[in-house]
């Protein structure tokens, strides 16, 4: 039998809320309501490790490719920057989970930079070369 969750989302969960604000708690679809809350978390979570990922991405071409060097990639760095700020701005506890999601980041990042350059992943440093505030820092461009 399909529920309302699984035929109609936006209507489940305009449903879920007028539950919530009418205190009719036992009727609310607890299972499916967590799976939502945690997915939202775990969207964050994936939003921030994108984020870093293009950011650390633009840094490595930026040291490494220093002859391509260009207002486009300033522009890239720049605004991954603003953007990691803001999501961790709206999100703090985030940065408890901080250097996990910048290894994860950064590795995929190295996958990236050697597609994108052309040059092997292991001229790359194996893990983040940078501290959170040197890679966030607006005035920080590696050499």
């Amino acid at each position: 039998m399909t529920t309302r969750y699984e035929s109609d989302f936006y209507g489940w969960t305009q449903e879920q809320a007028g539950l919530l604000r009418s205190g009719r708690l036992a009727e609310l679809d607890t299972k499916n309501l967590l799976e939502e809350i945690e997915s939202m978390g775990a969207s964050a979570e994936n939003e921030l490790e994108s984020r870093l990922e293009v950011l650390f991405i633009h840094l490595l071409k930026w040291q490494f490719q220093a002859e391509r060097q260009g207002r486009s990639w300033r522009l890239t760095i720049e605004e991954q920057r603003r953007k990691i700020e803001r999501r961790l701005k709206k999100s703090p506890s985030l940065k408890q989970h901080l250097s996990e999601i910048i290894e994860d980041a950064y590795g995929d990042a190295v996958i990236s930079a050697e597609r994108e350059t052309n040059i092997k992943r292991t001229v790359f440093p194996s893990s983040c070369p940078w501290s959170f505030e040197q890679f966030m820092n607006p005035e920080f461009y590696p050499e």
